[in-house]
C-alpha cells in the first residue's frame, strides 16, 4: 500500500497509469466522483489487486465469497463501492485479495446516531468489530432515555458487527449533565434500578457489551464513578459481556478541569474491560484553527495512559471529521463548522485550493475564499494523518480503534484501514 499526494497537472488517469493500477478501482477506493477533479495536495491510497473476479450471470456475493474461501465481510471491505449491499451486476470487477498483506489485527468500534442513513451505515459496518448506537442518556428521574436503535441493530446483525450499548450522562437536550451523573453515582437505590434497566435493555435487544461515557463529573464523585463501573462489570462479566469506558484525554494524573478530574485512569483501568482514549477535539468548534488530533498531543495521552493501564485494554480514539473556520478568528466569537473529510477535499477542489500538510501536527489543512468573499481555513484528516494514527495502535500495542463517528462518508479512510489491518469480528 502506498499513499500518493497529488501534484499540479496530475489526473486520476495519469496517476493510475504511473502506478499500473486500474483507474476505476483507484477511483472507487478513494471516493473520487466519476470524472471528478483532484485537488493539489489531495491523497490517494494506492493498492495493487492480487486476485480479481468478474461477476458471471447468476452469481451472487455469497457464492463468490464461498468460491474464494472468503468471508462476506472481507469481500465487502475489499470493495467499498458495494456499500455493504448484496446487489451485483454481470461484468462487475471485484477485488478478491490485495497484493500487500495487512500489518496486524485490531478491534474497531464505531459510533452512530439513529438518524444515520442506512446506506452510510451499511457501507462502514463491514469495517467494524462493534457498532455503538449513540446514546442511552439519563432522564430527570435517573432512568434510561429511549433510543430508536432498531435500524442500527438490524444492519449490525446483517453485516456481522457486534452491537455495543452506549450509556451516557446526556440529557434530553443532548448535553452532558453533571447533576444527573451525581444522582446516579450517589443514590444507591436509583443506581441499582438503572443497572437493572441496562441489563434488561441488553437482553431484550441483543447488545454484546456496554460502553459508558460520563463527562463533566464533579471531582468529589471520582471514587463513586469507579465504583459504578465496577458494579456494572460485576453484573456483565458473568454474561461474558465487556464494559468499555470513555476517558477524557489526560496527560498526567492530577490534570485539572471538570472534564478530567473524576476520570481516574488507574482505577477505571482496573474496573473496566476496555477503555477508549478520546484523543480528539484539540481543534474544535470554538478553538482557533488547528488540527483536530495533533499527533504530539495524541502521543502524550497514550504514553500517560500506558503508565496506568495495560495496552491490551486501550482503544485509540480516531476522529472521522474536520472543521471549517471562517477567518479572521476571534476568540469566543468564531464558530467552526464540522465537516466530513470527504467534504473537505470537495471544498479544496471547488475552490482550487492547494492542500498543505503540517508535519508537526501530522494533519492536512488549506485556506479558501468563499463566494461571499469570506476567507476560511479547513483542518481535516487524510490518508497520511489517518495512517499515522492507525499505526500508533501497532506501535504502542493497543487493542484497537474507536471511530467518532460513522455519520460522515469517508471511503478512503475505510480503504486505508482495510489495507493496514485485519478486523476482528466480535461475535
Amino acid at each position: 500500500m502506498e499513499i500518493h499526494v497529488v501534484r499540479a497537472g496530475e489526473t486520476l488517469y495519469t496517476i493510475a497509469q504511473s502506478y499500473s493500477v486500474d483507474e476505476t478501482i483507484l477511483r472507487e477506493a478513494n471516493g473520487v466522483p466519476p470524472g471528478g477533479a483532484l485537488a493539489v495536495g489531495q491523497t490517494l491510497v494506492i493498492q495493487h489487486p492480487q486476485t480479481l473476479h468478474i461477476v458471471q450471470p447468476g452469481q451472487n456475493l455469497f457464492g463468490i465469497a464461498r468460491l474464494y474461501n472468503l468471508t462476506l465481510r472481507q469481500l465487502y471491505r475489499n470493495n467499498y463501492f458495494l456499500h455493504g449491499l448484496p446487489g451485483l451486476r454481470e461484468g462487475q470487477v471485484l477485488v478478491i485479495a490485495w497484493a500487500d498483506s495487512p500489518e496486524g489485527e485490531i478491534d474497531t468500534n464505531g459510533y452512530a446516531y439513529p438518524f444515520i442513513s442506512r446506506r452510510e451505515l451499511s457501507s462502514t459496518l463491514p469495517y467494524m468489530s462493534y457498532l455503538t448506537p449513540f446514546t442511552y442518556g439519563i432522564d430527570a428521574q435517573g432512568s434510561l432515555l429511549p433510543l430508536e436503535d432498531g435500524m442500527l441493530l438490524e444492519e449490525a446483525g446483517r453485516l456481522g458487527a457486534a452491537p455495543m450499548m452506549h450509556l451516557s450522562s446526556l440529557t434530553e437536550d443532548d448535553n452532558f449533565s453533571s447533576e444527573r451523573a451525581v444522582w446516579v453515582l450517589t443514590r444507591p437505590e436509583l443506581q441499582a434500578a438503572l443497572i437493572e434497566q441496562i441489563l434488561s435493555t441488553i437482553r431484550a435487544k441483543g447488545y454484546r457489551g456496554l460502553d459508558v461515557d460520563f463527562e463533566y463529573i464533579p471531582p468529589a464523585q471520582r471514587e463513586d464513578y469507579t465504583a459504578f463501573i465496577q458494579a456494572l462489570r460485576d453484573r456483565l462479566a458473568p454474561l461474558g459481556l465487556p464494559v468499555v469506558v470513555a476517558l477524557a484525554p489526560k496527560t498526567y494524573a492530577a490534570q485539572p478541569g471538570l472534564l478530567y478530574e473524576a476520570h481516574d485512569y488507574a482505577a477505571l483501568g482496573a474496573a473496566a474491560d476496555y477503555l477508549l482514549l478520546m484523543t480528539y477535539e484539540w481543534g474544535y468548534a470554538y478553538s482557533e484553527p488547528m488540527a483536530v488530533a495533533p499527533i504530539p498531543n495524541v502521543r502524550k495521552v497514550v504514553e500517560y495512559a500506558l503508565t496506568e493501564i495495560p495496552a491490551r485494554k486501550l482503544y485509540l480514539g480516531i476522529p472521522n471529521y474536520g472543521y471549517d473556520w471562517p477567518l479572521p478568528y476571534e476568540k469566543g466569537k468564531t464558530r467552526a463548522r464540522s465537516i466530513s473529510n470527504q467534504e473537505a477535499v470537495e471544498l479544496a477542489v471547488a475552490h482550487r485550493a492547494e492542500i498543505q500538510y503540517d508535519e508537526t501536527a501530522q494533519s492536512p489543512y488549506f485556506q479558501y475564499t468563499a463566494p461571499d468573499g469570506a476567507a476560511h481555513e479547513v483542518w481535516f484528516e487524510d490518508a497520511r494523518s489517518m495512517a499515522v494514527k492507525l499505526r500508533l495502535i501497532k506501535e504502542y500495542g493497543l487493542y484497537g480503534a474507536g471511530y467518532w463517528n460513522l455519520m460522515r462518508p469517508y471511503p478512503q479512510g475505510w480503504t486505508l484501514l482495510n489495507a493496514i489491518y485485519d478486523i476482528r469480528r466480535e461475535r
